[in-house]
C-alpha cells in the first residue's frame, strides 16, 4: 500500500484521565508521525492534538481507532 500524508486531530476531553493512554498509543505509531502540535482549550475544558503523518490507510486506521475507543476522545483524520 501506497504512504500518504495526512492530518489528524484529537480533542482530548479529560486530559488526566486520557492522555497517558493517548501518549502511550502514539508512541506505538511514532513512525508515521511528522509532526505534533499539542494546545489546551482552557475555554472549553478541552485539549486538542494535531498530528502531521505519512503512513497507509491501514495504519491510519489502526492509529485512530485505538485512540477512537478510549473514553473522553474524539478522533478525526484526512488523507490526501
Amino acid at each position: 500500500m501506497k504512504k500518504r500524508l495526512g492530518i489528524i486531530g484529537i480533542i482530548i476531553k479529560d486530559r488526566f484521565k486520557a492522555a497517558p493512554a493517548v501518549n502511550k498509543i502514539l508512541s506505538d505509531h511514532a513512525n508515521m508521525i511528522i509532526g505534533r502540535m499539542g494546545l489546551p482549550f482552557k475555554d472549553r475544558g478541552v485539549n486538542i492534538i494535531d498530528l502531521i503523518i505519512e503512513a497507509t490507510s491501514d495504519e491510519v486506521g489502526a492509529l485512530t481507532g485505538k485512540l477512537g475507543m478510549l473514553d473522553g476522545v474524539r478522533v478525526k483524520s484526512l488523507l490526501v
